[in-house]
């Protein structure tokens, strides 16, 4: 059985595989530009952030009714019980949604239809985090906010994605003020394909409480002692930032040097059906490729816990169960 471990760094949507498209494209009568699942499944392939996203974006279209967002959400929590998932908090891009017409309750309600019996269905407790697009205005970023307010029993914390380069975390400083004095917690992407400075920058500006990505810390020493001293947690998708190219192979990944640095390092799945693997094949991938032994994961498995917004009780609990694990 894999380790316990929790996921803070993972895109419902891009847990979209190609078969659950094709089913949800006959059943919204929808012709996708490909004829069959492996044709999909090849196109899964990707020279950067970009080219991910237009795919992305494009087959997303599938996405209509609450009935396809409960089975997405309940796809990928079955998937992620198999992983050893026992804790996730899931982004969920809104404005991918509302700019098609899909009335931002159909998504809400979809996915909570699954997200809210997951602890008793799959063994796993969620939180739901709403991202704003980053490559879209402010503006819109705080109508997406305004909107979900009937909505916020339902959400734990605030993010921002989408394509990093050329859209710094600092546009978006008074819709994460407005969120955080809606008592929600704070995360956004970050050091991905974007430099250190969009790091400090989403600490400084957004009041981030966790950094998504953020391997460009790497570049910065002074930013390296400030994550290491504030143990700012930094969600790493390693098999996505090989996809993207944003680390040429998985033998080069810096995320060892980031653990030796003391680094409150987790691994996650990102966007799993499109980058090759979910998040215990993440683990296994870095332990093949980098060597990382048996208690290095166990470190990684109890950040994890560490960095999630869960309760202290719960997440002393499952600590526990990452402790008492044998491999």
């Amino acid at each position: 059985m894999p380790i316990p471990k929790a996921e803070l760094h993972l895109h419902i949507e891009g847990t979209l595989e190609p078969e659950l498209a094709f089913q949800l494209a006959h059943r919204n009568n929808i012709t996708l530009p490909y004829p069959d699942v492996q044709t999909l499944r090849d196109a899964y392939s990707f020279t950067d952030l970009q080219s991910f996203l237009d795919l992305y974006y494009r087959l997303m279209d599938v996405l209509r009714t609450e009935a396809d967002f409960h089975d997405l959400a309940t796809a990928y929590l079955t998937r992620a019980a198999a992983q050893g998932v026992r804790h996730a908090e899931i982004f969920f891009d809104p404005q991918a949604h509302t700019q098609r017409g899909i009335p931002l309750e159909t998504v809400i309600d979809g996915l909570t239809s699954a997200l809210d019996t997951s602890l008793q269905d799959h063994g796993i407790s969620t939180h739901l985090i709403l991202c704003f697009l980053r490559d879209q205005s402010a503006q819109e970023a705080m109508d997406t906010l305004d909107a979900a307010r009937p909505h916020l029993h339902h959400i734990t914390a605030v993010g921002l994605d989408s394509a990093e380069v050329g859209n710094p975390p600092e546009k978006f400083t008074e819709v994460f003020q407005a969120a955080a004095d809606l008592g929600l917690r704070r995360v956004a992407h970050a050091g991905e394909e974007g430099p250190a400075t969009y790091i400090w920058n989403a600490l400084n500006h957004l009041g981030a409480e966790r950094i998504d990505h953020g391997i460009r810390c790497m570049d910065d020493p002074e930013l390296i002692t400030h994550l290491a001293t504030t143990q700012t947690p930094l969600t790493v998708c390693p098999f996505s930032n090989v996809r993207l190219r944003a680390v040429p192979t998985l033998d080069q990944h810096p995320l060892p040097a980031m653990m030796d640095a003391g680094l409150l390092v987790t691994v996650n799945s990102d966007d799993p059906a499109y980058f090759g693997g979910y998040v215990h094949d993440n683990y296994l991938g870095l332990q093949h490729h980098l060597g990382l032994t048996d208690e290095q994961l166990r470190t990684l498995a109890r950040n994890s816990f560490t960095a999630s917004f869960l309760t202290p009780e719960r997440r002393d609990a499952l600590i526990a169960q990452v402790d008492a694990h044998t491999f």
